[in-house]
Parts: C-alpha cells; sequence; structure tokens
C-alpha cells in the first residue's frame, strides 16, 4: 500500500484511478475542497472515513495533508515499450531523468512534463526516487495522467528510444548549443540530469546532441525542475511556431 495526500493529488486519484483507492481518510469540516473529494469518493464507491487531524498528520509524516489522506495500491507504472509504441498526434516527447534522487524535484517535473505535452517520463530502477507519496503531493496529482516507466538500464533505453526515430537531447550547463538554437520540433526525448551530479558520463554518451539553457549570470546549473520546465516549454515554443508556419504555408 501506498498513501496519497492532498486536495490535488487526492482528487485526480479519483478521478482516474478510483479502483485504486482503499479507503479515504478526511477531517470534518475542512473546507469545500474536501467536501468535493468525497462527493467523488461516494460516486466511486470508496470507502471514506473521518479522521481526527492528529492521525492524518501521522499517516502523512507530518507533511502538508490538507484534510484528505487516501490509502492506495500500489503505484503502477506504464510499460516501457507501451511508451515507445503508442501513437501520438504530434512529434513524440519523452522526458528521461538520470538518477533524480529528491522526490520534490520528481514530483515537480513529471508536473511540468504533463501540463506541456510530455508524452511519458521514464525513470531508472535504481540510484533514483520512484513514485512516493511526497512525489504525488509535488507533482499536484500529474502522476495519475503522465505515464511513468521504470527501466533497469538507462543507457540500454536511450538505445531503444533512439531505434524508435527519436532524437535524444541531453540538458546540460556546458552543453553544444543553447537552447534556442537547436532544432527540438521532431520526435524527441530530453534527458535531465541529477541534482548536483548531472547527467552520468556513460548515459551521455548515448545521446545525439547536448543543448545549454543560456545564463544571464555565473549560478553553475538550475535546479533539475526548473531546467526541464525551461527546456519543455522552448520545445512546446518551437513547435507551435512550426505548426503556424506551416499553416501560414499551406494558407498562402
Amino acid at each position: 500500500m501506498r498513501l496519497v495526500f492532498g486536495v490535488h493529488p487526492v482528487r485526480e486519484l479519483l478521478k482516474t484511478r478510483p479502483d485504486d483507492v482503499e479507503i479515504l481518510h478526511f477531517s470534518q469540516g475542512a473546507g469545500r475542497a474536501v467536501s468535493e473529494i468525497l462527493t467523488l469518493a461516494k460516486a466511486a464507491g470508496v470507502r471514506a472515513r473521518p479522521a481526527p487531524i492528529e492521525q492524518l498528520r501521522r499517516l502523512a509524516e507530518g507533511a502538508s495533508h490538507q484534510g484528505v489522506v487516501a490509502e492506495v495500491a500500489e503505484y503502477r507504472y506504464a510499460s516501457f515499450e507501451d511508451l515507445l509504441e503508442r501513437k501520438t498526434d504530434g512529434p513524440k516527447l519523452l522526458v528521461i531523468l538520470d538518477g533524480i534522487e529528491d522526490p520534490h524535484n520528481l514530483g515537480a517535473i513529471v508536473r511540468s512534463a504533463h501540463a506541456l505535452g510530455a508524452h511519458g517520463v521514464v525513470i531508472p530502477q535504481d540510484r533514483a526516487t520512484g513514485v512516493t507519496a511526497t512525489v504525488a503531493k509535488a507533482s499536484a496529482g500529474a502522476i495519475e495522467r503522465c505515464r511513468i516507466a521504470r527501466v533497469v538500464n538507462l543507457s540500454r533505453a536511450i538505445e531503444q528510444i533512439k531505434k524508435a526515430g527519436l532524437w535524444v537531447a541531453a540538458a546540460e550547463p556546458t552543453g553544444e548549443k543553447e537552447l534556442a538554437d537547436a532544432d527540438l520540433t521532431g520526435p524527441l526525448a530530453l534527458v535531465i540530469g541529477a541534482e548536483g551530479k548531472g547527467i552520468r558520463p556513460l548515459v551521455r554518451r548515448h545521446c545525439d546532441l547536448s543543448i545549454r539553457i543560456p545564463m544571464a549570470v555565473d549560478l553553475g546549473s538550475l535546479n533539475a525542475s526548473a531546467a526541464a520546465a525551461i527546456a519543455l516549454y522552448e520545445i512546446v515554443r518551437q513547435r507551435r511556431s512550426l505548426g503556424a508556419l506551416d499553416k501560414a504555408r499551406q494558407g498562402g
């Protein structure tokens, strides 16, 4: 079993995977947001049980639970092969995370990936955080909608991604090209390295190109989740610009 807490994560869970919820603990009088969650739980046939604040705080291990904690079945990771084979409307976009250990960073990256149209996130099985209650909270429920695959060997996974027709771009402080100068409009996998350590040399050798985010001052590198959000936004910007150009050409 795992725990999911917080208004947004629990709401998304009840909307997308209600059958995974074993029981919902809630604080009476916690507000309209929790009342809406209870309505969703009732409609889905999920058991809901009032609980004192002390119990909710204990279940959430002191984190901000916002008056609601769900006991849930273990998180079901997506199949890596399914990520590669699944058809998409536009060019495929995957996010590869090399050794992210901070659950807040993982949650924030998944949230950005989902919001900015990535089709999935790939994480290693070892030496990295998996999906936890903290990750779910930091993602604001995005883990329930964004496909996350876990692989044993990240380098081997990158080679499979390349065989599937995607270019692989490593985001690094010393990248060969500035973010805006690289062509990111085609099928792409974006690699983000671990906090402080960056992308491991072995993983980097399997990438097709490296990109960097231009900095106004020398601060070394950005936080992994900030770097991922900036890079993903630039990918979206380029693809939309290309789409607008194509439409203009067709109209002409």
